[in-house]
């Protein structure tokens, strides 16, 4: 009897960044103790998350899945600047999921290599498709999935990037150079925004996913207002090609801001 497939959605792992997701054997290697506290935490989240949604049919990790050198910051805000053992953080990650496939896509230079593509060495270690835009398909339902979107300072104004999206999907489609697309799927911005739209009788989703790399970077802390949202979504393709998300969030405990009490 055919069953329903489960893809899991993520990205934005940073990994080797302080506030990156860090697998356990990589974890304790940062002076401030704070550091270790938030590692333990939010891959104990993670990992608790994906065990109870076994079995995993695909996974599909659209970038940023490595934080590079972090040459704009001097390497200060790096576990380490090494792109290699970067590389094997984010291999690890992916193969706790333990997914039938994997599908990944190229996230900015700055983190995954101007001169070189990083992520093509994880797409390598996991037998993975990898390319800038990718259209992978279940059972009909067609993912239109690419790392970058432009972001939005104001509340409202973030479902306007992903509305866009979805219009040149479909006139990219209607000139029969693209697949079109069930779910429009971005990251980048690292915050989880949804819209529905109905275009020729059909449900379009557009959303971009949470990240897996918390609120704290100096680059967003500086310079930015936003709220910054933390997990990953799946969605459920029954045989007949019915989708149904999920989101998966959580509210860490040690990244939270505190009151400076004078």
């Amino acid at each position: 009897m055919a069953t329903d497939k489960r893809i899991v959605l993520m990205g934005d792992f940073h990994c080797g960044h302080v506030a990156g997701l860090t697998p356990p054997r990589f974890q304790g290697r940062h002076w401030e103790p704070k550091v270790e506290e938030f590692q333990k935490e939010s891959w104990g989240w993670f990992a608790r998350e994906i065990d109870a949604l076994r079995p995993i049919h695909a996974v599909i990790a659209n970038g940023d899945l490595v934080d590079g050198s972090g040459e704009a910051t001097g390497g200060t805000e790096q576990l380490t600047t090494d792109r290699a053992v970067q590389v094997e953080m984010a291999v690890e990650v992916l193969k706790h999921i333990n997914a039938c496939r994997y599908v990944l896509t190229f996230g900015t230079p700055y983190h995954c290599g101007k001169q070189e593509d990083w992520e093509k060495q994880i797409a390598r270690e996991l037998g993975a498709d990898i390319s800038a835009h990718q259209w992978p398909e279940v059972n009909g339902v067609v993912f239109d999935v690419k790392h970058f979107i432009s972001g939005s300072s104001i509340p409202h104004g973030r479902a306007t990037a992903l509305l866009r999206d979805q219009l040149w999907n479909l006139i990219w489609a209607d000139d029969g150079d693209q697949p079109r697309g069930d779910f429009i799927i971005r990251n980048h911005v690292h915050y989880h925004a949804v819209v529905a739209c109905v275009r020729k009788a059909r449900l379009v989703w557009g959303m971009t996913l949470p990240a897996l790399q918390a609120a704290g970077t100096k680059h967003g802390a500086r310079k930015f207002s936003g709220t910054v949202d933390f997990g990953f979504i799946h969605v459920d393709v029954t045989p007949k090609g019915l989708a149904t998300w999920f989101p998966h969030l959580v509210q860490l405990t040690t990244t939270r801001a505190e009151i400076l009490h004078l």
